[in-house]
């Protein structure tokens, strides 16, 4: 049951830092490559589509559980305390009232665009000469 309640919380905290980065990204006082690292995270975090579709077998689910978290604690890292607290602060505010997060049409774009390279790729590579 311990068990339990420190995944549900670990998925809180990650649901909710999603969220943080959003309003870091937006916060005049984040430096450059902390803001852009953020900008990537949240328009993966909030794309309605995954790098690696979850249907297929174990590697659907390592952008959910290894991927992201990743992204989402290195940028974390990176940014200035005082942006934290009160990017936190916004997102909690955010989804108590709202009860869900944002979405983002960059990053489902930015899915969009990596999947059609890579399917442009390997056309090319498989392509007979």
């Amino acid at each position: 049951m311990a068990r339990t309640l420190n995944l549900r919380d670990w998925a809180r905290r990650i649901k909710r830092d999603a969220v943080t980065l959003w309003f870091a990204c937006r916060d005049p006082a984040t430096p450059w490559l902390p803001k852009a690292l953020c900008w990537f995270t949240v328009a993966y975090a909030l794309s309605p589509i995954d790098l690696i579709p979850d249907f297929i077998p174990v590697l659907g689910y390592l952008d959910d559980v290894l991927l992201l978290p990743a992204l989402i604690w290195l940028a974390v890292r990176l940014l200035p305390p005082e942006v934290i607290a009160r990017s936190r602060e916004r997102a909690e505010e955010w989804m108590a009232r709202t009860g869900s997060r944002p979405t983002s049409r960059v990053g489902m774009a930015l899915v969009i665009g990596v999947w059609v390279l890579v399917a442009a790729g390997l056309a090319w590579w498989l392509w007979p000469r």
